[in-house]
């Protein structure tokens, strides 16, 4: 098959052709129609996941078609199309049976312990847990970001930010993340605000739903915080941190209001994974900081649904698409501001 693969961290990575995948036992192989490009794919690529080795297919972002099974699934077939947690729970542990897979201890990830699927075929592991069908009349390139960045932001939202019709919601980063969670909030009723350097990607976020858009480029967490608490009115009921810095981190902190929750979505590696916090203000004002990972395969259906009836709209996210051939250079943009909106890979 055709993939692009990393050689070494850091250049951009070119198409290959290297071997099919094998079908694990409890798997199936899927062949790609589309996968999204991730700040988490730059990471790997960069080299800041320490699950990541050389050489490497990144992506795990993805929509397809089965097209093998393994001997003990039961649950799926050839034909079927699906997408799937970027997670992929074991499904028999203490954890995953207590239905928090998104944190299963013993999880495999396409595209960091694995090959990925930056590529025309892709092996998943434990099919009955991970997989989740892609609704009829479901673009793939919209069903892409299912896995990753948009499942991720619903269930920031909905769960962990327990956003509710007339919250006062700020999202800090306007990337794929960032305009999935503007408009899952702005659905479920939330006056939003959307910070970000790019005036692309503010522009996105109001069509996404936010009802105000703020520049950070102030003089720091500070500024940007008390410019968020001025438009929302005393503070936010709930912040989520889409990018993943130090300085976002703190501002979503910061821009609380009493007993606000934070909830930090983007990531922050290796120099970064200590970051501090103003814990004086967490304690002071009983603030809430919650970590978001993913979205386990059984939570899909509310998802769904809200797609299927026209409240959600993913398929307005994405802001280009590209090949195989372009997803190095798509990849390695992600360093760089101002492009609005997701890249879809389409083998």
């Amino acid at each position: 098959m055709r993939a692009v693969v990393i050689e070494q961290f850091g250049v951009i990575p070119q198409v290959r052709h290297v071997p099919d995948p094998a079908c694990p036992r409890d798997g199936v192989v899927v062949r790609v129609a589309a996968t999204g490009v991730c700040r988490s794919d730059w990471h790997a690529w960069q080299g800041h996941d320490d699950d990541v080795t050389l050489p490497h297919v990144p992506g795990h972002e993805l929509a397809g078609t089965v097209v093998e099974v393994g001997p003990d699934v039961r649950g799926w077939r050839v034909g079927d199309v699906v997408t799937t947690p970027f997670v992929m729970a074991c499904g028999a542990c203490a954890t995953c049976r207590a239905g928090d897979q998104q944190v299963c201890p013993h999880q495999t990830q396409p595209g960091f312990t694995q090959w990925g699927s930056f590529a025309e075929l892709v092996a998943l592991d434990h099919a009955d847990t991970n997989l989740v069908r892609v609704p009829a009349g479901l673009a793939p390139v919209a069903a892409a970001a299912l896995g990753c960045r948009f499942a991720t932001s619903y269930r920031a939202v909905t769960v962990h930010a327990a956003v509710r019709a007339g919250d006062e919601v700020a999202v800090l980063g306007c990337g794929g993340v960032g305009l999935s969670a503007v408009m899952v909030a702005a659905a479920a009723g939330a006056h939003v605000v959307a910070v970000d350097p790019s005036p692309a990607a503010r522009e996105a976020a109001r069509a996404a739903g936010a009802h105000a858009t703020l520049d950070p480029r102030t003089d720091g967490p500070a500024s940007v915080a008390a410019a968020i608490v001025e438009a929302t009115g005393g503070g936010a009921h709930a912040t989520l941190d889409a990018l993943g810095s130090p300085a976002t981190a703190q501002t979503g902190v910061l821009a609380l209001r009493r007993r606000g929750r934070h909830v930090q979505v983007g990531l922050l590696l290796r120099d970064d994974a200590w970051t501090a916090l103003p814990m004086d203000r967490v304690v002071a004002w009983e603030l809430s900081v919650h970590g978001s990972h993913g979205m386990a395969a059984h939570e899909s259906p509310a998802m769904l649904e809200a797609i299927a009836a026209g409240r959600l709209a993913p398929a307005g996210l994405v802001g280009r698409t590209t090949d195989l051939e372009g997803a190095g250079d798509a990849l390695a943009g992600l360093a760089a501001t101002g492009a609005a909106g997701m890249t879809v890979v389409v083998p």
